[in-house]
């Protein structure tokens, strides 16, 4: 049989083909997928369970023209391959390569960029009103992850689409899962629905029909099914019905002509369209099929065999803060794990087994995360908010408002802090210790190693007087040693690793061992260098501050954030408003802008921020030093 996929090389082709050979291209795509992501990593449970839906919508629908709009965007690869992509496929995630979601310089056919859950619906009826203005008639499709429905912006999207009532469709990809598996899903809400009148009128009557038919178990089981059935076939429909919506479904997404004759038959039809697929996540894939979770995004694999779990040599920061929280919470009945959707990725799956009334998962809703923590708060609790940075951005307004003006005692404990490699600028979280320090009563540190994280979370739990913030990396710790109990830091003190006379480099975080390498090879070309461990961003060692710029005529900060705002930024505030003496300060951090997808170690090669280039930048700031300015930042 030849194959089909090599003759794609972009929608039109797809067309051409007739509908009998399509499956056949579906096997080609899972397989093809499969076998590059083993190589390259990256998420692969997602895209097999959307093959033959977006097979069906490049068969209907023609984009660029049509607009496709992706929700939680790692279910893109099948339609990254079917848009001129799939000799590049090869680079994905890669360093100058495909990125692992829609990203709309890649490709006119990826017409909105996403890395984070709950945005498709509200872009898409953009879009659609876009095209409303112009007098165009062309169609607009959001393909929503089920977990995405989980996030409160999908049904604001889905609430204002049903207002303006404009020609869209929405298709509600339900895996039953997101990555870890979906909670607080769509069926527990609509569970309220089926206690409503209607519904229950109708039911009444079809149980009235049946009690009529000769009791039996044969007829008792018929009862059950038909009861299902019409469970299944009235309460979604109430919901988005009542949301503005012409509900289909729900429908079998791997039934590939079904959903073809589906989605030519909506088209056309006017006003908002909302049709559900039912899909498994992993399709085709033996392991991914049996534990969607694990497969949900990977690293490189044997395809024939599937993923090999080998313990790390070190524990991660992430599993050290875990084993913490949950050592902690066993002595104190007081502290609560709250994570949005991420149990496993942010550690706190072992808070979920051994204390799982006081371990919540609330779904894709950070901002939902922060403002019931802040309930738990304010009535003695001690909630530990568990959330990627980048994800935690998502949540700034309830960090003010709800946590921060009132001064409560929430500890954040701010995950994947930094570059964090192949999943590129939508996941980096280089913007925490500046939207953490700008906000009044937050203390916001950074750990230099896991152990240092034991203590620095003691230290917010340890605090009643408001809220912190505690930023690591992602990744293996430094494999320092974790013994005996976690106990507070004094707030705002510093730590003094190397003296020196020559200059000073104060470091935060995941900086200091950068920093500390940098001393030593400085120190090969007769350079004595200071390195102090700030790990406080806020609030600042004033006292080591004021020792630093009274002896040395240079001073760099280093840091894993944005240099806009971040603690270098910090620092020079400090400097400006009550420091004497005049060093010059370099600020060594992120730029101001986007990085792009490459390997953590790739990204802090290039930005400088390892121990060699770190010493490169700084005898280049000493050669210059004659002829530079007080302050300086470098990018």
């Amino acid at each position: 049989m030849e194959p089909l996929l090599p003759g794609i090389a972009g929608p039109k082709d797809l067309k051409k083909l007739p509908l009998s050979k399509l499956e056949q291209l579906c096997a080609e795509l899972r397989d093809e997928i499969i076998t590059l992501v083993s190589r390259s990593g990256g998420h692969l449970g997602a895209s097999l369970g959307v093959v033959e839906l977006t097979v069906a919508l490049h068969k209907v629908f023609s984009t660029p023209t049509d607009k496709i709009v992706w929700d939680v965007g790692h279910q893109a690869y099948v339609h990254k391959l079917l848009t001129g992509r799939r000799e590049r496929f090869g680079t994905l995630r890669s360093k100058g390569g495909v990125a692992g979601f829609p990203k709309q310089s890649e490709s006119p056919h990826d017409m909105f960029g996403v890395g984070h859950a709950s945005t498709a619906i509200s872009a898409a009826l953009g879009f659609a009103v876009a095209r409303d203005t112009e007098g165009r008639d062309n169609s607009v499709i959001a393909v929503v992850g089920d977990g995405a429905l989980t996030g409160g912006l999908s049904f604001e999207g889905l609430n204002n689409a049903g207002q303006i009532g404009t020609n869209m469709i929405v298709i509600l990809n339900d895996n039953k899962m997101s990555i870890s598996p979906n909670v607080g899903a769509i069926s527990k809400y609509l569970t309220r629905i089926t206690s409503g009148k209607h519904y229950v009128r109708l039911e009444a009557d079809v149980w009235d029909l049946l009690g009529k038919i000769p009791h039996g178990s044969k007829a008792q089981k018929m009862a059950g099914r038909i009861k299902e059935s019409l469970k299944q076939l009235v309460v979604p429909s109430i919901l988005f019905e009542e949301l503005g919506f012409k509900y289909y479904g729900p429908l079998d997404g791997h039934d590939l002509p079904l959903m073809v004759k589906t989605l030519k038959a909506v088209r056309k039809l006017k006003g908002p369209i909302l049709i559900h697929c039912i899909t498994e996540k992993g399709k085709g894939y033996r392991f991914a099929e049996e534990d969607g979770q694990r497969y949900h995004g990977v690293g490189k694999f044997d395809k024939a065999e599937g993923i090999k779990v080998v313990p790390p040599d070190v524990p991660s920061f992430t599993s050290v803060f875990g084993e913490t929280l949950v050592g902690l919470a066993e002595k104190d009945e007081r502290i609560h794990g709250i994570t949005a959707a991420m149990p496993t990725g942010t550690g706190l799956t072992q808070m979920r087994d051994r204390c799982p009334g006081r371990c919540h998962d609330v779904g894709i809703a950070e901002g939902h995360a922060v403002t019931f923590s802040a309930g738990l708060a304010s009535d003695g609790q001690r909630p530990v908010v568990a959330i990627y940075s980048t994800f935690l951005q998502r949540a700034l307004d309830q960090i003010i408002h709800d946590v921060a003006l009132q001064n409560l005692p929430v500890v954040f404990a701010v995950d994947r802090g930094g570059v964090v490699g192949e999943d590129g600028p939508t996941h980096h979280g280089v913007f925490d210790y500046t939207y953490m320090r700008m906000i009044p009563n937050m203390v916001v540190m950074a750990p230099r190693d896991e152990d240092q994280l034991r203590h620095m979370l003691a230290t917010g739990l340890a605090r009643t007087d408001g809220p912190s913030s505690i930023r690591y990396p992602r990744g293996s710790g430094l494999g320092v040693s974790c013994e005996g109990e976690p106990t507070p830091l004094p707030i705002g003190t510093s730590e003094t690793l190397t003296e020196g006379e020559d200059l000073c480099i104060l470091a935060v975080g995941s900086m200091v061992s950068q920093a500390v390498e940098a001393a030593d090879i400085l120190a090969k070309s007769g350079l004595s260098v200071e390195v102090v461990d700030m790990r406080f961003i806020k609030p600042l060692d004033e006292d080591a501050l004021d020792s630093v710029w009274n002896r040395h005529r240079l001073v760099v900060t280093v840091e894993e954030n944005s240099l806009a705002g971040g603690f270098g930024a910090a620092v020079l505030e400090w400097a400006a408003q009550t420091a004497v003496g005049r060093p010059q300060v370099l600020n060594l951090g992120i730029p101001d802008a986007f990085q792009e997808h490459a390997t953590r170690g790739e990204l802090l090669d290039d930005l400088g921020l390892t121990g060699p280039g770190l010493a490169r930048r700084i005898q280049i700031a000493l050669e210059q030093r004659s002829g530079g300015s007080r302050a300086q930042s470098a990018s």
